[in-house]
């Protein structure tokens, strides 16, 4: 068996697999901004998508490195059973990685992302200001605060999905002198909440394999406080929000039907969230559900902006 080169080490060490989820929520911003983009008689601005998109994988890049190190750290990562979702990537366990270079590289992925932000701050709109300081201070605090006090799963949601996709509309379509109620509008927010909530759900499930090692650990998360067989109800309820927030949106006029692409997942929703009701708290049966549910969360995300171009 070879040993893995450098480039298959960090791309292990980032969880590159996952950063596709960045790629899709930029799309989605992008699929709702060329919109108004095209309305406006304007043309789109390819660099900026292209920064935008490098600042979002960015981000993300830079908390899955705290989040390496600190599991590292607080020696979580050392009893966790690994599988393809969750238990971290084990670069650190096993010697590949140094605690010190990973601290190193999330803060310089950080420190680039936080930049690019700062450029739509200045060409785009203040209000950009907001969300890239609450979503700085996500990455900072997540493991070391918020995964400690129940807010883990709120705030990864809230900055790492459904902020993308705001962040992204506005760095796409606004001007430093326009109203908020113009770079804002209503549709995007509603979109963003489902979005927002699929990335909440998509950590969730992934903590139910550690939660006793991230007990241990200090941790305290929604599956340690509720237990694994309501925490699995639980996950079944933001499933349920997600598609009722499908379906009213056209309702509401604020998207066209196109937007129904996004039940295509039902099917496979319905079968993470009854396996993970029988077998939350059975780590090798709840594997399966947790693998749907990736797919879940990625190919709605990726049908509402399809939706929206369409």
């Amino acid at each position: 068996m070879t040993e893995p080169n450098k480039m298959q080490i960090w791309l292990a060490q980032t969880r590159a697999n996952f950063l596709l989820l960045a790629v899709v929520l930029t799309f989605i911003g992008f699929s709702l901004s060329i919109i108004d983009i095209t309305h406006a008689n304007l043309n789109l601005n390819i660099f900026h998508l292209i920064l935008l998109l490098v600042g979002n994988v960015l981000a993300h890049t830079s908390v899955n490195l705290f989040n390496e190190y600190s599991d590292y750290k607080t020696k979580i990562d050392f009893n966790t059973i690994r599988n393809p979702f969750s238990g971290g990537s084990g670069m650190l366990v096993s010697g590949a990685t140094k605690p010190e270079t990973v601290l190193k590289v999330a803060i310089i992925t950080m420190l680039i992302a936080l930049i690019i932000g700062i450029y739509f701050i200045i060409i785009a709109h203040w209000f950009l200001t907001i969300l890239i300081v609450i979503s700085a201070l996500t990455i900072l605090l997540y493991t070391p605060f918020l995964a400690k006090i129940l807010l883990g799963e709120f705030f990864a949601g809230m900055t790492l999905g459904s902020f993308v996709v705001i962040g992204t509309y506005i760095g796409l379509v606004a001007s430093p002198e326009m109203e908020l109620s113009q770079i804002l509008p209503v549709k995007v927010i509603l979109i963003s909440i489902p979005v927002g909530i699929l990335t909440s759900l998509l950590l969730f499930l992934n903590e139910f394999p550690d939660a006793e090692a991230d007990k241990e650990g200090g941790r305290y998360h929604l599956v340690i406080a509720l237990g694994k067989k309501r925490a699995a109800y639980l996950y079944c309820i933001g499933i349920f929000l997600v598609y009722g927030f499908i379906l009213i949106i056209p309702i509401l006029s604020l998207s066209s039907y196109f937007l129904y692409l996004g039940f295509l997942t039902l099917p496979l929703a319905i079968k993470s969230c009854s396996t993970a009701v029988k077998y939350g708290d059975q780590t090798d049966k709840i594997i399966p559900a947790m693998g749907i549910n990736v797919l879940v969360v990625l190919i709605t995300d990726l049908l509402i902006g399809i939706g929206n171009l369409l």
